[in-house]
């Protein structure tokens, strides 16, 4: 390749990363900068303010909803997480099967997510109807942990096709029961996997709408069905306050995760 054509290709590169980066945050930067926008309307910039913030600070109802998106996302992430990776080990310990039935297995494993969502919460609403359970908090936190079980399924199935068998059976040879096995070996080496599935499955349920919508019922309101409901009246800059918030918290918790790495690698130097 010829240094020009080499040029010509970094250049091309550059404008397609930057393409990429500007759909992905110019939204985002939109969405801050109008938050502090003194019209209601988007169109229209009226100068700066944190009036929406002083509103959005006195909306209980926005943080009731807030409230019970993060206490449902934290119930089904880790029900999720305990379901998901009990599934994945014992499916990693049973005798091989026919490669059909095991094709057949792998697909039912995944198939809630596989599902269109529409279908999974009429699914769902009819299941629930048929036990007799009202809707609410209960019915939320079963659906989404239904379609956040094969999340953390995958991950950990991953992760224990990679894992070394020679430990266990080392355990068990130094007269380790099945459960210390587990604990002592096969939990900690799976354990990222463990809590990258619940990071993904809380994302994906503080995230759902549409089968939130199916199953929630008075008084378990969430965070996305409230502000779903309020694009019939026009979403005011009070919406883009909030989002600018949780945005923030996200950034810095994100930082701090970095931080707490950047930590843990240097004491593992500084013990070499």
């Amino acid at each position: 390749m010829t240094p020009a054509r080499r040029k010509a290709k970094g250049i091309s590169g550059r404008i397609y990363l930057a393409f990429i980066l500007a759909l992905m945050y110019v939204p985002i930067v939109l969405v801050v900068l109008y938050s502090f926008n003194g019209s209601r309307l988007s169109s229209v910039w009226r100068g700066f303010t944190l009036s929406w913030y002083r509103e959005l600070f006195r909306d209980r109802a926005m943080f009731d909803a807030l409230r019970n998106s993060l206490i449902l996302a934290l119930l089904s992430s880790f029900s999720a997480a305990v379901f998901g990776t009990l599934g994945a080990v014992g499916m990693a310990r049973v005798r091989p099967v026919p490669g059909k039935i095991s094709k057949a297995m792998e697909y039912l494993s995944i198939l809630p997510i596989m599902t269109p969502e529409i279908i999974l919460g009429m699914v769902l609403l009819a299941f629930f109807s048929i036990l007799g359970l009202p809707p609410g908090m209960l019915t939320l936190v079963i659906a989404h942990t239904c379609f956040c079980i094969p999340y953390v399924y995958l991950l950990v199935k991953a992760r224990l096709a990679g894992l070394d068998r020679a430990y266990i059976e080392a355990a068990r040879n130094l007269g380790a029961g099945e459960w210390r096995a587990f604990l002592d070996i096969t939990l900690p080496l799976i354990l990222p996997a463990v809590v990258s599935g619940i990071l993904l499955s809380f994302a994906m349920s503080f995230d759902d709408v549409i089968i939130s919508v199916f199953v929630t019922g008075p008084g378990t309101n969430t965070l996305p069905i409230r502000i779903y409901s309020q694009i019939k009246t026009g979403v005011t800059p009070k919406t883009n306050a909030l989002c600018t918030l949780l945005f923030a918290a996200t950034v810095l918790l994100c930082i701090l995760s970095m931080a707490v790495s950047r930590i843990r690698v240097k004491s593992a130097g500084g013990e070499k």
